[in-house]
């Protein structure tokens, strides 16, 4: 059992920053940025210009700790930690270890037994799927769907059955064809969302089934940064296994093999195909 609770020593803090309009920022986090021994930020310039437009002075070190050298940081972190400091991190927008760097420093800090908070605030991913109109009562998040074309068809074909909402981030000059490749997926209609610029002036959400949406991305460019929500599957009609086995006989009827019928409606059915199979052979021989 490993817990994280006040131990006297220091204590790590995993601070949300604004995603778009700065007065986001909760009197916590700009208490943080002033009284923290070391602001632990993955784009130090970043967070100076933060820390200027809410008019706050960084009181401690400024270190960069980013997805390219987090494994090398965050030694020196935990050694603030575990001398008595109080380490501040944060991200670029919204919350540290969500689809951003700190999720090595904080396994490493429950790791070694130190404590670590959080100063919760914005987040992208609750914003979107709050706004997106689709139910927020079960959902996932999946992050940013992978680059390459045929591996991100892939991985969104795995989630075709998925029945809880779906919270993807997605780069503005791929949005058109990730959009494509989810109606491809899921269904063209299968409803969603499409979130940019959260509370930022240009703010936007735009909502319609996937292929809609995939031909407006294509009809014109769309800038900034976006979130994007797909509705879960709706919940199959189980059919009953009379059903079933005559669907199974017409197409072995058609002249495929029983074996590969079964396994295939089987599948798709998602009933055991062992018991499919002998019903099917029972219903031959009547």
């Amino acid at each position: 059992m490993n817990s994280s609770s006040p131990s006297g020593s220091g204590r790590l803090v995993l601070a949300a920053t604004p995603i778009g309009d700065v007065e986001d920022a909760s009197p916590r986090l700009r208490r943080l940025i002033a009284e923290a021994d070391v602001v632990a930020a993955e784009d130090t310039r970043r967070l100076r210009a933060l820390a200027a437009r809410m008019g706050v002075t960084i009181g401690g070190r400024v270190i960069s700790h980013h997805e390219h050298n987090e494994a090398a940081s965050t030694p020196e972190l935990l050694a603030v930690v575990a001398g008595g400091g109080t380490v501040l991190v944060v991200t670029d927008a919204g919350m540290p270890a969500v689809s951003d760097p700190g999720f090595r420093v904080v396994s490493a800090a429950v790791e070694a037994g130190l404590d670590v908070t959080a100063a919760p605030g914005p987040s992208a991913v609750l914003t979107a799927l709050a706004l997106s109109g689709l139910p927020t009562d079960r959902f996932c998040f999946e992050g940013f769907p992978p680059r390459k074309p045929g591996e991100r068809l892939r991985s969104l074909t795995a989630l075709d059955r998925e029945p809880r909402t779906m919270v993807f981030f997605e780069a503005p000059h791929r949005l058109a064809q990730t959009l494509a490749d989810m109606a491809t997926a899921f269904g063209a209609d299968r409803p969603a969302a499409v979130c940019r610029e959260l509370t930022k002036t240009y703010e936007e959400v735009v909502r319609d089934g996937l292929g809609a949406l995939a031909a407006w991305a294509a009809a014109g460019e769309v800038r900034g940064e976006i979130a994007v929500v797909v509705a879960g599957a709706p919940a199959r009609e189980v059919a009953s296994t009379a059903e079933l086995v005559a669907e199974v006989l017409a197409r072995v009827d058609a002249g495929e093999r029983l074996k590969e019928a079964v396994a295939e409606i089987a599948q798709v059915a998602g009933v055991p195909k062992r018991e499919l199979y002998a019903a099917a052979l029972a219903a031959r021989a009547r």
